[in-house]
C-alpha cells in the first residue's frame, strides 16, 4: 500500500510548509505542494487526499484582481471544510475561509500588526476540538495559561462564519481560531519558527520588528512546543479520517 498524501497550498514563496513537514513526513504521509503563486492549478476537492493544509501569504483575503488564484481557494476551503476533509487554514487560509464561510475580514486591521510570540487564550469550546483539544484542556489545568504560538500579520477575521464555533483569542485580536465543519482555522502560525519571523518582519518599523523579535527568542522553547503538538495534532486527525481515495 503507497503512503497517503496531504494537499499543501502555497500562497508565497517565502511562506512554506515549515516545521509541519517534517511531522506529516514522520507520520508516513506524503505532501504534495500547490505552489499557486506560481501559477499551478488549484486540486478539485475529491484530489486532496487525506488532508488539506493552506498557507499564508501577503495578499489580503480580498485581493481577487492581484491574486486571481484567490476565489478558487476560497470555495476550495469551504468545500474541504464541509465534506469531512481534515483541514489547516493558516493566517491568509484562515481569513480566506472566514470570508468563504460568511464570515469578514479587516485589512490593516485598527489595532495593528501583530507580531512575534503572542499569547492564545483558550475559550471552554476549543476543549472538545479535535485538534486543539489537548492543549485547551493542558491550559485550564494550570489556571487557563495562554498556550504561545509565532504570528505576523495586518488583517484580521473581524466576523466569523454563522456555523463557525470560536476556539480561541488573543489580547490583540479575537478570532485567533475557529473551526467551521472539518477545517481548523488559525490566525497564528504553528509551523513557522523564528528565522522565517525574522525574515517576514524586514521591512517592518525598526522598534516593532525588535520588540517582536525579542518577544520570540524569550518564548522559543513553548512556541515551538506548542507548534509541535499542534501538529501532531492535525496529523492525528488526518489519519484517523483517512480515505481509500488519499492513497497516491
Amino acid at each position: 500500500m503507497t503512503a497517503a498524501h496531504v494537499t499543501v497550498i502555497e500562497n508565497a514563496p517565502d511562506v512554506p510548509l515549515g516545521s509541519f513537514g517534517d511531522h506529516l513526513a514522520d507520520a508516513g504521509l506524503a505532501v504534495r505542494t500547490v505552489r499557486a503563486h506560481a501559477g499551478e492549478p488549484l486540486p478539485a476537492v475529491d484530489d486532496l487526499g487525506a488532508g488539506l493544509v493552506v498557507l499564508g501569504g501577503h495578499a489580503s483575503a480580498y485581493d481577487d484582481d492581484t491574486t486571481p488564484w484567490l476565489p478558487g481557494l476560497r470555495s476550495l476551503l469551504l468545500d474541504a471544510a464541509t465534506s469531512g476533509v481534515p483541514t489547516l487554514a493558516v493566517c491568509l487560509g484562515a481569513q480566506l475561509l472566514a470570508v468563504a464561510g460568511g464570515g469578514q475580514v479587516t485589512v490593516a486591521a485598527p489595532p495593528g500588526r501583530e507580531a512575534g510570540a503572542v499569547r492564545i487564550f483558550w475559550r471552554p469550546e476549543a476543549k472538545t476540538d479535535v485538534v486543539v483539544g489537548a492543549a485547551a484542556r493542558a491550559a485550564a489545568e494550570v489556571g487557563g495559561r495562554a498556550s504561545v504560538y509565532p504570528t505576523s500579520h495586518a488583517d484580521a477575521v473581524s466576523e466569523l462564519p454563522q456555523d463557525a464555533v470560536w476556539l480561541a483569542s488573543s489580547n490583540m485580536y479575537p478570532f485567533q481560531a475557529f473551526r467551521l465543519g472539518s477545517a481548523l482555522a488559525v490566525q497564528f502560525h504553528p509551523e513557522a519558527d523564528a528565522a522565517l519571523v525574522e525574515h517576514w518582519l524586514a521591512d517592518a518599523d525598526a522598534e516593532d520588528r525588535d520588540a517582536a523579535l525579542a518577544s520570540l527568542a524569550e518564548a522559543q522553547e513553548r512556541t515551538e512546543t506548542n507548534g509541535a503538538e499542534l501538529a501532531r495534532a492535525f496529523v492525528g486527525q488526518v489519519l484517523a479520517a483517512r480515505p481509500e481515495s488519499a492513497l497516491v
